[in-house]
Protein backbone atom coordinates (compact mmCIF):
# COMPACT_ATOMS: atom_id res chain seq x y z
CA UNK A 1 0.00 0.00 0.00
CA UNK A 2 1.81 3.03 -1.45
CA UNK A 3 0.47 6.87 -1.93
CA UNK A 4 1.56 8.38 -4.95
CA UNK A 5 1.22 12.83 -5.07
CA UNK A 6 0.50 13.25 -8.31
CA UNK A 7 -1.05 17.04 -7.37
CA UNK A 8 -0.44 18.40 -4.00
CA UNK A 9 -1.50 22.43 -5.28
CA UNK A 10 -4.50 24.36 -4.44
CA UNK A 11 -6.88 26.19 -6.81
CA UNK A 12 -4.94 26.79 -10.40
CA UNK A 13 -2.27 24.82 -11.24
CA UNK A 14 0.91 26.45 -10.49
CA UNK A 15 4.51 25.56 -11.92
CA UNK A 16 5.95 23.67 -9.19
CA UNK A 17 2.31 22.20 -8.14
CA UNK A 18 -0.60 20.70 -9.73
CA UNK A 19 -3.89 20.91 -8.38
CA UNK A 20 -5.19 17.68 -6.51
CA UNK A 21 -5.03 14.65 -7.23
CA UNK A 22 -4.02 10.88 -5.25
CA UNK A 23 -3.51 7.45 -6.04
CA UNK A 24 -3.34 5.06 -3.74
CA UNK A 25 -1.27 1.81 -4.67
CA UNK A 26 -2.94 -1.18 -4.44
CA UNK A 27 -0.62 -3.58 -6.77
CA UNK A 28 0.13 -6.02 -4.19
CA UNK A 29 -3.12 -6.16 -2.50
CA UNK A 30 -5.13 -6.28 -5.44
CA UNK A 31 -3.26 -5.12 -8.96
CA UNK A 32 -5.48 -1.72 -8.85
CA UNK A 33 -5.19 1.94 -8.26
CA UNK A 34 -7.58 4.40 -6.44
CA UNK A 35 -7.23 7.90 -7.35
CA UNK A 36 -8.68 10.38 -4.83
CA UNK A 37 -9.42 13.19 -6.82
CA UNK A 38 -8.89 14.02 -10.15
CA UNK A 39 -7.77 18.05 -10.78
CA UNK A 40 -6.54 19.54 -14.45
CA UNK A 41 -4.18 17.62 -15.90
CA UNK A 42 -3.87 14.63 -14.03
CA UNK A 43 -3.51 12.32 -16.89
CA UNK A 44 -0.47 14.55 -18.04
CA UNK A 45 0.89 13.68 -14.16
CA UNK A 46 0.53 10.14 -14.81
CA UNK A 47 2.72 9.96 -18.35
CA UNK A 48 5.54 10.92 -15.86
CA UNK A 49 5.07 7.72 -13.37
CA UNK A 50 4.58 3.75 -13.36
CA UNK A 51 0.99 4.23 -12.96
CA UNK A 52 -1.24 2.51 -15.51
CA UNK A 53 -4.35 4.04 -16.38
CA UNK A 54 -6.03 0.49 -16.75
CA UNK A 55 -4.64 -0.19 -13.70
CA UNK A 56 -7.24 2.30 -11.95
CA UNK A 57 -10.64 0.48 -10.21
CA UNK A 58 -11.78 3.35 -8.54
CA UNK A 59 -11.97 7.25 -8.14
CA UNK A 60 -13.27 8.94 -4.88
CA UNK A 61 -13.77 12.54 -5.14
CA UNK A 62 -14.22 14.60 -2.56
CA UNK A 63 -16.01 17.41 -3.88
CA UNK A 64 -17.40 19.55 -6.79
CA UNK A 65 -14.59 22.39 -6.75
CA UNK A 66 -12.71 22.61 -10.51
CA UNK A 67 -9.09 21.99 -9.02
CA UNK A 68 -10.43 18.67 -7.74
CA UNK A 69 -12.50 17.27 -10.87
CA UNK A 70 -11.59 18.94 -14.45
CA UNK A 71 -8.77 16.30 -14.98
CA UNK A 72 -11.79 13.54 -15.04
CA UNK A 73 -13.39 13.64 -18.42
CA UNK A 74 -10.41 13.65 -19.67
CA UNK A 75 -9.02 10.60 -17.89
CA UNK A 76 -12.14 8.61 -18.28
CA UNK A 77 -11.98 9.00 -21.72
CA UNK A 78 -8.27 8.14 -22.20
CA UNK A 79 -8.11 5.41 -20.77
CA UNK A 80 -10.32 3.86 -23.61
CA UNK A 81 -7.50 4.06 -25.72
CA UNK A 82 -4.84 3.05 -23.18
CA UNK A 83 -6.05 -0.28 -22.45
CA UNK A 84 -8.64 -0.15 -19.91
CA UNK A 85 -11.66 -2.90 -20.11
CA UNK A 86 -12.32 -3.40 -16.43
CA UNK A 87 -15.38 -1.67 -15.31
CA UNK A 88 -14.29 1.90 -13.34
CA UNK A 89 -16.58 2.98 -9.82
CA UNK A 90 -16.73 6.56 -9.18
CA UNK A 91 -17.98 7.85 -5.98
CA UNK A 92 -18.56 11.24 -5.19
CA UNK A 93 -20.89 13.88 -4.04
CA UNK A 94 -24.39 14.75 -5.41
CA UNK A 95 -23.71 16.11 -8.53
CA UNK A 96 -20.96 13.98 -9.21
CA UNK A 97 -22.93 11.91 -12.23
CA UNK A 98 -24.26 14.70 -14.01
CA UNK A 99 -20.88 16.29 -14.50
CA UNK A 100 -19.58 13.02 -15.88
CA UNK A 101 -22.56 12.19 -18.44
CA UNK A 102 -22.99 15.97 -19.80
CA UNK A 103 -19.24 15.69 -20.02
CA UNK A 104 -19.17 12.61 -21.84
CA UNK A 105 -22.42 13.44 -23.66
CA UNK A 106 -21.17 16.66 -24.89
CA UNK A 107 -17.95 15.60 -26.07
CA UNK A 108 -19.42 12.75 -27.86
CA UNK A 109 -17.09 10.31 -25.90
CA UNK A 110 -17.79 6.76 -26.07
CA UNK A 111 -15.80 4.64 -23.12
CA UNK A 112 -14.93 0.67 -23.83
CA UNK A 113 -15.57 -0.04 -20.11
CA UNK A 114 -18.23 0.11 -17.92
CA UNK A 115 -18.37 2.92 -15.61
CA UNK A 116 -20.47 2.86 -12.08
CA UNK A 117 -21.25 6.47 -10.31
CA UNK A 118 -22.05 6.56 -7.00
CA UNK A 119 -23.46 9.38 -5.20
CA UNK A 120 -22.42 9.71 -1.65
CA UNK A 121 -23.86 9.83 1.61
CA UNK A 122 -22.23 9.66 5.02
CA UNK A 123 -21.74 6.16 6.10
CA UNK A 124 -19.72 2.82 4.40
CA UNK A 125 -19.70 3.27 0.55
CA UNK A 126 -17.83 0.25 0.12
CA UNK A 127 -16.84 -2.94 1.64
CA UNK A 128 -15.23 -6.26 0.26
CA UNK A 129 -13.00 -9.20 1.87
CA UNK A 130 -10.18 -7.05 2.14
CA UNK A 131 -11.35 -3.21 2.12
CA UNK A 132 -13.75 -1.13 3.92
CA UNK A 133 -14.39 2.98 3.16
CA UNK A 134 -15.75 5.28 4.84
CA UNK A 135 -16.66 8.47 4.42
CA UNK A 136 -18.07 12.01 6.43
CA UNK A 137 -19.08 15.25 4.91
CA UNK A 138 -16.49 17.74 6.30
CA UNK A 139 -17.03 21.49 6.35
CA UNK A 140 -16.46 23.19 3.32
CA UNK A 141 -18.11 26.00 1.37
CA UNK A 142 -19.59 23.28 -0.68
CA UNK A 143 -20.61 19.68 0.37
CA UNK A 144 -16.98 18.00 1.07
CA UNK A 145 -16.07 14.36 1.78
CA UNK A 146 -13.49 12.83 3.59
CA UNK A 147 -12.51 9.27 2.87
CA UNK A 148 -11.26 6.16 5.65
CA UNK A 149 -9.67 3.19 3.62
CA UNK A 150 -9.54 0.15 6.37
CA UNK A 151 -7.34 -2.94 5.09
CA UNK A 152 -9.54 -5.87 7.20
CA UNK A 153 -6.72 -7.74 9.11
CA UNK A 154 -5.22 -10.51 7.39
CA UNK A 155 -4.51 -14.22 8.80
CA UNK A 156 -1.40 -14.79 10.61
CA UNK A 157 1.91 -16.01 8.75
CA UNK A 158 2.31 -19.85 9.05
CA UNK A 159 4.94 -21.05 11.67
CA UNK A 160 6.87 -23.37 8.79
CA UNK A 161 9.59 -24.39 11.99
CA UNK A 162 6.79 -25.31 14.08
CA UNK A 163 4.76 -27.63 11.63
CA UNK A 164 7.92 -29.07 10.24
CA UNK A 165 8.89 -30.15 14.39
CA UNK A 166 5.62 -31.24 14.64
CA UNK A 167 6.01 -33.35 11.19
CA UNK A 168 3.98 -31.60 8.96
CA UNK A 169 5.60 -31.31 5.02
CA UNK A 170 4.79 -28.57 3.00
CA UNK A 171 1.92 -29.07 0.94
CA UNK A 172 -2.09 -29.23 1.11
CA UNK A 173 -1.68 -29.37 4.68
CA UNK A 174 -0.14 -26.39 4.91
CA UNK A 175 -3.17 -24.56 3.34
CA UNK A 176 -5.83 -26.24 5.39
CA UNK A 177 -3.79 -25.37 8.21
CA UNK A 178 -3.64 -21.33 6.96
CA UNK A 179 -7.39 -21.81 6.02
CA UNK A 180 -7.87 -22.59 9.73
CA UNK A 181 -8.88 -26.26 9.52
CA UNK A 182 -7.84 -29.11 11.29
CA UNK A 183 -5.26 -31.60 9.81
CA UNK A 184 -4.98 -35.38 11.20
CA UNK A 185 -1.49 -36.63 10.53
CA UNK A 186 -0.96 -40.36 9.14
CA UNK A 187 0.09 -41.26 13.08
CA UNK A 188 -3.38 -39.66 14.11
CA UNK A 189 -1.83 -36.32 15.43
CA UNK A 190 -4.20 -34.12 15.24
CA UNK A 191 -2.85 -30.44 14.15
CA UNK A 192 -4.47 -27.29 15.57
CA UNK A 193 -4.11 -24.83 13.50
CA UNK A 194 -4.32 -22.12 15.92
CA UNK A 195 -1.33 -23.65 17.62
CA UNK A 196 0.41 -23.01 14.60
CA UNK A 197 0.00 -19.99 13.21
CA UNK A 198 1.07 -16.17 14.20
CA UNK A 199 -1.46 -13.62 15.30
CA UNK A 200 -3.83 -11.76 12.92
CA UNK A 201 -1.73 -9.00 11.12
CA UNK A 202 -3.55 -5.75 11.46
CA UNK A 203 -4.86 -3.74 8.70
CA UNK A 204 -3.40 -0.49 7.67
CA UNK A 205 -5.74 2.49 7.61
CA UNK A 206 -5.27 5.45 5.36
CA UNK A 207 -7.08 8.62 5.69
CA UNK A 208 -7.68 10.89 2.82
CA UNK A 209 -9.50 14.77 3.61
CA UNK A 210 -11.26 16.67 0.91
CA UNK A 211 -10.79 20.66 1.27
CA UNK A 212 -11.99 21.50 5.44
CA UNK A 213 -11.93 23.74 8.22
CA UNK A 214 -11.10 21.92 11.49
CA UNK A 215 -14.05 19.77 12.21
CA UNK A 216 -14.71 16.76 14.54
CA UNK A 217 -15.45 14.53 11.12
CA UNK A 218 -12.26 14.81 9.76
CA UNK A 219 -10.46 13.64 13.32
CA UNK A 220 -13.36 10.64 13.67
CA UNK A 221 -12.59 9.75 9.80
CA UNK A 222 -8.14 10.01 10.91
CA UNK A 223 -8.44 7.91 14.40
CA UNK A 224 -5.57 5.87 15.17
CA UNK A 225 -4.97 6.01 10.93
CA UNK A 226 -1.50 4.73 10.03
CA UNK A 227 -1.48 7.92 7.26
CA UNK A 228 -3.37 11.11 7.51
CA UNK A 229 -3.01 13.28 4.19
CA UNK A 230 -5.18 16.88 5.31
CA UNK A 231 -4.96 19.58 3.22
CA UNK A 232 -2.79 22.97 4.64
CA UNK A 233 -3.49 25.69 2.10
CA UNK A 234 -2.24 27.82 4.83
CA UNK A 235 0.44 28.69 7.21
CA UNK A 236 0.15 29.27 10.92
CA UNK A 237 -0.20 33.17 10.96
CA UNK A 238 -3.60 32.70 8.23
CA UNK A 239 -5.74 31.07 10.39
CA UNK A 240 -8.41 34.12 9.62
CA UNK A 241 -7.94 33.67 6.05
CA UNK A 242 -8.07 29.90 5.91
CA UNK A 243 -11.45 30.18 8.56
CA UNK A 244 -13.01 32.57 5.71
CA UNK A 245 -12.27 30.24 2.75
CA UNK A 246 -13.05 27.16 4.17
CA UNK A 247 -9.46 26.04 4.66
CA UNK A 248 -7.00 24.92 7.29
CA UNK A 249 -3.67 25.95 8.39
CA UNK A 250 -0.88 23.68 9.19
CA UNK A 251 -0.82 23.98 12.60
CA UNK A 252 -5.00 22.70 12.68
CA UNK A 253 -4.21 20.07 10.10
CA UNK A 254 -1.66 19.05 13.17
CA UNK A 255 -3.97 19.44 15.91
CA UNK A 256 -6.32 17.13 13.79
CA UNK A 257 -3.59 14.80 13.69
CA UNK A 258 -2.49 14.73 17.34
CA UNK A 259 -6.16 14.37 18.80
CA UNK A 260 -6.79 11.33 16.23
CA UNK A 261 -3.78 9.01 17.60
CA UNK A 262 -2.58 9.15 13.78
CA UNK A 263 0.92 7.82 13.23
CA UNK A 264 2.00 9.91 10.52
CA UNK A 265 0.88 13.37 8.76
CA UNK A 266 1.40 14.76 5.40
CA UNK A 267 -0.06 18.12 4.43
CA UNK A 268 -1.06 18.74 1.22
CA UNK A 269 -3.24 21.11 -1.05
CA UNK A 270 -0.68 24.13 -0.30
CA UNK A 271 -1.44 27.49 -1.88
CA UNK A 272 0.78 28.57 -4.49
CA UNK A 273 1.38 31.76 -2.33
CA UNK A 274 4.47 29.53 -1.30
CA UNK A 275 7.45 28.99 -2.90
CA UNK A 276 9.67 26.13 -2.54
CA UNK A 277 11.63 28.16 0.48
CA UNK A 278 8.35 27.91 2.02
CA UNK A 279 7.72 24.58 2.27
CA UNK A 280 10.06 23.68 5.07
CA UNK A 281 8.57 26.50 6.94
CA UNK A 282 5.63 24.77 6.93
CA UNK A 283 6.71 21.89 7.76
CA UNK A 284 8.06 23.37 10.76
CA UNK A 285 5.11 24.89 12.02
CA UNK A 286 3.16 21.72 12.03
CA UNK A 287 5.93 19.64 13.59
CA UNK A 288 5.61 21.97 16.72
CA UNK A 289 2.26 20.40 17.11
CA UNK A 290 2.84 16.72 15.55
CA UNK A 291 6.68 16.10 15.06
CA UNK A 292 5.85 13.30 12.42
CA UNK A 293 5.17 15.37 9.58
CA UNK A 294 5.91 16.02 5.90
CA UNK A 295 4.91 18.19 3.40
CA UNK A 296 3.60 16.52 0.25
CA UNK A 297 5.50 17.91 -3.08
CA UNK A 298 4.48 16.48 -6.45
CA UNK A 299 5.51 12.86 -7.52
CA UNK A 300 5.93 11.98 -4.01
CA UNK A 301 5.38 8.66 -2.99
CA UNK A 302 4.94 7.39 1.21
CA UNK A 303 4.53 3.76 1.75
CA UNK A 304 2.42 2.28 4.63
CA UNK A 305 4.04 -0.22 5.90
CA UNK A 306 2.59 -3.10 8.35
CA UNK A 307 2.73 -2.13 12.30
CA UNK A 308 5.38 -5.20 12.54
CA UNK A 309 7.26 -3.26 10.10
Amino acid sequence: MDVFFLGTGAGVPAKLRNVTSIALKLLEERGSVWLFDCGEATQHQILHTSIKPRRIEKIFITHLHGDHIYGLPGLLSSRSFQGGESMVTVYGPPGIKEYIEVSLKISKSYLKYPIEIIQLQEGVIFEDEQFIVETKLLEHGIPSYGYRVKEKDRPGTLLANKLQAAGVNPGPDYRKIKNGEEVILDDGTVINPAEFVGPPQKGRVVTILGDTRVCKSAQLLAQNADLLVHEATFSADEGTLAYEYFHSTTLQAAETALNAGVKKLCLTHISSRYDRNDWKELEAEARTVFANTVVSEDFMEISVPYEHD
